[in-house]
């Protein structure tokens, strides 16, 4: 026989899973210190700029 699961706990489990993932998600993207948030930035115009200077004209 199969067990018996309260669907309320489990939907409950579920939501607290799901926000600690979003957690984890998030001091990922936004735990980062301002040197590295310019670092960062740099990096992305540098290849933004060298991109733009590899482009041939038609």
């Amino acid at each position: 026989m199969a067990d018996v699961v309260n669907l309320n706990q489990a939907r409950k489990a579920k939501a607290k899973a799901d926000d600690k993932a979003r957690a984890a998600e998030n001091r990922v993207r936004f735990g980062r210190t301002k040197a590295e948030k310019s670092l960062e930035a740099a990096r992305v115009e540098k290849l933004k700029r060298d991109l733009d200077g590899a482009k041939r004209e038609d």
